[in-house]
């Protein structure tokens, strides 16, 4: 078993990246951290003749580095009660990659892998981050990827996840499970 976790928040130390890393804590895993590259939105040329064109920026070598993983770990904060634009850039891609010869078995690979979400939001996010799990559920139910659980936590301002008990308590159950 090995994890990737794919960090989509824009802020270092933000509080979704340290409740993350409570859940982490203590097994190796792959960070990657998506503010660290370009990755451009996608030409929608589905329809074209010509289809979709390459694209000059990191997204292909980080699938590269998540593909090998058996578990991902998406971990987004909740920008207007969705996940932010970084990764929602990324998982837009997919759809790219599910057409791209060099990636022949994009989505039975994606299929054989378990996925969870770790959000944090400062408006009500056990209830008004619950649309984003739902689209995230939505987004591994079409790639045939199993989605293991989630966490939402509350904070706004640096360092606020450390007040949301819950969260923190989630996050060392879910430590301990993959742990296993």
């Amino acid at each position: 078993m090995t994890i990737a976790v794919i960090y989509g928040g824009t802020r270092q130390n933000g509080n979704t990246e340290l409740l993350t890393e409570q859940v982490v804590q203590g097994i190796v895993t792959e960070k990657i951290y998506l503010r660290d590259h370009t990755i451009l939105p996608i030409e929608d040329m589905r329809h074209s003749q010509d289809g979709f064109q390459e694209r000059n920026d990191d997204y292909n070598s980080i699938l590269d580095r998540i593909m090998p993983h058996n578990i991902l770990l998406f971990a987004t904060p909740i920008y207007w009660y969705s996940m932010s634009g970084t990764m929602k850039n990324f998982i837009d891609r997919w759809s790219q990659t599910l057409r791209d010869p060099k990636y022949p078995d994009f989505k039975n690979k994606m299929a054989s892998k378990k996925a969870f979400v770790i959000a944090v939001g400062g408006d009500d996010p056990t209830i008004k981050g619950l649309p984003m799990i739902q689209q995230f559920k939505h987004i591994f139910d079409f790639m045939g990827t199993d989605f293991e659980g989630y966490i939402l936590g509350k904070g706004n301002k640096p360092e606020d996840i450390f007040q949301d008990k819950e969260a923190l308590f989630a996050a060392s159950q879910l430590n301990n499970n993959l742990k296993g």
